[in-house]
């Protein structure tokens, strides 16, 4: 393997063919780089999709107040169905497999904070104490709302992360009292929360919300989270809460319409689904230009092996084995390959790292795993090889007097 005048010889034959040697590298090379980067764009997808699902809690129902459809028990349909309190309670209590759940009554009222001389605009949304769960938020100064805060209606409320830049500059908020369309609120916490745009906003207590807009015990949605036993029987659980309000308000289980319940576990399945689809797509695709580019190593070698003939003759004449032709053919297949299949490498993980900071709603960091990067460069070499052996093994089985009159 390491025959200084094997190595002399096969940079000579190269040389000599710089056009064909180079065509051959580069389908190899072409092969891997393409390979390499399809897997990234898929994984860049994955991420994107995985992301936008993370913002908030994915294995989670969201139940919000229709319009029935369907005359029962001789109502007429396009009644309002009208979510409050105690369908929140009883879902909470009758529906088993729920992590954390809230309710929201605020149809996205947008208000004018103020606090000093400071003023900005921001969403205001009333809610549960299980709330910051459900967002994947995270408190980073004092605490969230909490039960006492629900049960005394208390003024109080946490805020995000731009409302705290805005508002009180390098002052810390705890304890301080911003004005809410007219009406003091204390800063109980700061959160952090992962979704666009989500940050931009104020909780404050659900009771406290109802009380101000005197919305009584009327409520716009239930968003809760199940946990993962009940994740695969979820399209059970739809069907019972919405048996459990049917009887409560009365329309019938069958009316879709009165109850839109979004099953967002089932939207999370499905994208990963079509995103693994994708990938294996790709992998296809990928394997089958990795193989075109064998088979051009494959037909590169045979017509070396064709125009040398009569060189492979002289070397069986004075002595030359069997072994060191195919060995001396299969180390310059081996020999193209990698080059090839690394710079191939090489130059698709180099454009995946200029576009790793990309991120747009369904597009994140493409990357490729670097165990497959080199899986697939150890393959396309060991294939290669094998593309060398054959026309290395019909090259050692030529007579010398044969190969000497080959024209």
């Amino acid at each position: 393997m390491f025959d200084s005048d094997k190595w002399q010889e096969i940079f000579a034959t190269i040389s000599k063919n710089k056009l064909r040697t180079f065509l051959t590298a580069f389908s190899v090379a072409w092969g891997i780089f393409i390979l390499i980067v399809l897997l990234g764009a898929g994984k860049g997808l994955s991420n994107g999709a995985h992301k936008e699902f993370l913002h908030d809690a994915v294995n989670s129902l969201n139940i919000e107040g229709g319009q029935t459809v369907v005359p029962y028990r001789g109502i007429k349909p396009g009644r309002n169905i009208q979510l409050d309190n105690n369908d929140f309670e009883i879902i909470n209590s009758k529906i088993g497999h729920i992590l954390h759940s809230s309710a929201v009554f605020e149809r996205r009222n947008t208000e004018v904070l103020s606090y000093g001389n400071q003023h900005s605009t921001f969403t205001v949304r009333s809610c549960m104490p299980d709330h910051n769960y459900l967002e994947n938020a995270t408190t980073i100064e004092g605490r969230f709302i909490d039960q006492l805060d629900i049960k005394e209606f208390r003024k109080v409320c946490a805020i995000g992360v731009p409302v705290k830049d805005a508002l009180f500059k390098n002052e810390t908020p705890i304890g301080k009292f911003i004005d809410v369309g007219g009406t003091p609120y204390k800063v109980v916490g700061v959160f952090t929360d992962p979704g666009n745009g989500d940050n931009e906003r104020i909780y404050i207590p659900l009771t406290t919300a109802q009380r101000a807009m005197n919305a009584q015990n009327r409520i716009d949605n239930i968003w809760s989270s199940l946990d993962n036993d009940a994740v695969n029987n979820s399209g059970a659980i739809i069907k019972k809460v919405r048996e459990l309000l049917a009887q409560k308000h009365n329309f019938s289980p069958a009316d879709v319409n009165a109850i839109r319940i979004e099953n967002w576990s089932e939207d999370y399945k499905r994208i990963m689904d079509m995103l693994d689809g994708i990938n294996l797509f790709i992998w296809i695709i990928g394997t089958f230009t990795l193989i075109a580019g064998v088979v051009g190593v494959s037909n590169i070698m045979m017509i070396i092996v064709k125009e040398r003939t009569k060189e492979i003759g002289v070397r069986k004449a004075l002595g030359a084995t069997p072994t060191s032709i195919v060995m001396l053919i299969v180390q310059e297949a081996i020999f193209i390959t990698a080059i090839a299949g690394y710079t191939g490498l090489v130059l698709g993980v180099g454009l995946l790292q200029l576009f790793y900071t990309t991120e747009t709603d369904f597009f994140r960091h493409p990357e490729v795993d670097f165990q497959v990067a080199i899986s697939a460069t150890i393959l396309i070499i060991a294939a290669g090889a094998l593309a060398g052996l054959f026309p290395a093994l019909k090259a050692a089985k030529v007579q010398p007097v044969e190969a000497l009159r080959d024209e």
